[in-house]
């Protein structure tokens, strides 16, 4: 029987966290290996483990694969999260690929200035608001079911509600406006699997602080200012 999953990354959300949400929602138990000092990743790049000399890194069947796109895709398609046909296929990922333009608004916002982030904040909710969230808003309606393709539970279902919640932090009141996601987040929220995982001593890592900031700027090596968008 093969082995729980294992991850390697920092102690924090990142581009890990959709993994774990990933997971989680499958129902899958897995490990983490956290990264905290400049050795430990140097040895992953020694040992040849990290493809592209980067993380985040998941041990899986026998595999160490890297680059988040291809893991998400992998557990979403192993654990039936991926659509019954290749139409539905081709939706999946061309909703996840919207929410991962809005999520990445948010993943380097920790990084910023005080100054910034204000800026980023208020960035990130008018693009949620009039550019991502109303696409989704329509879907839901004019598809009619509970999900976003199909009318079963999908990686696009998972991805979209870690993305709101993820918004949600910036502005706690972002989906005033928009009826079916908040319908579709409150069905969601009470699937069993998502459910234990956003309840807390789960995985699910809290947002990024300071000191998740500066492990990730010291492993990494990254002193230098990050701007807004």
């Amino acid at each position: 029987m093969a082995g729980k999953p294992k991850l390697y990354y920092f102690d924090g959300r990142g581009k890990m966290e959709s993994i774990r949400w990933l997971l989680a929602a499958a129902g899958v138990e897995f490990e983490e290996e956290f990264l905290e000092t400049r050795e430990q990743y140097e040895k992953l790049l020694q040992g040849g483990s990290l493809l592209f000399q980067q993380v985040p890194m998941v041990e899986i069947d026998g595999m160490r694969m890297v680059q988040t796109r291809a893991i998400l895709s992998y557990i979403a398609a192993k654990y039936n999260l991926y659509g019954k046909d290749l139409k539905e296929r081709a939706l999946i990922d061309m909703y996840v690929g919207g929410t991962d333009d809005l999520m990445g608004f948010i993943l380097m916002f920790p990084f910023l200035s005080a100054e910034d982030k204000e800026k980023q904040r208020a960035f990130i909710v008018q693009k949620a608001t009039s550019r991502y969230f109303p696409v989704y808003e329509k879907v839901l309606k004019d598809h009619g079911q509970d999900f976003l393709v199909g009318n079963s539970f999908s990686w696009a279902d998972v991805h979209l509600l870690e993305a709101i919640l993820m918004v949600e932090e910036k502005k706690s009141d972002v989906l005033s406006g928009f009826p079916q996601l908040q319908a579709f987040k409150a069905r969601i929220s009470n699937i069993p699997t998502i459910k234990k995982f956003l309840e807390p001593g789960s995985q699910r890592k809290p947002v990024p602080d300071d000191k998740y900031v500066e492990t990730v700027r010291r492993v990494l090596r990254m002193y230098y200012d990050l701007k807004a968008n």
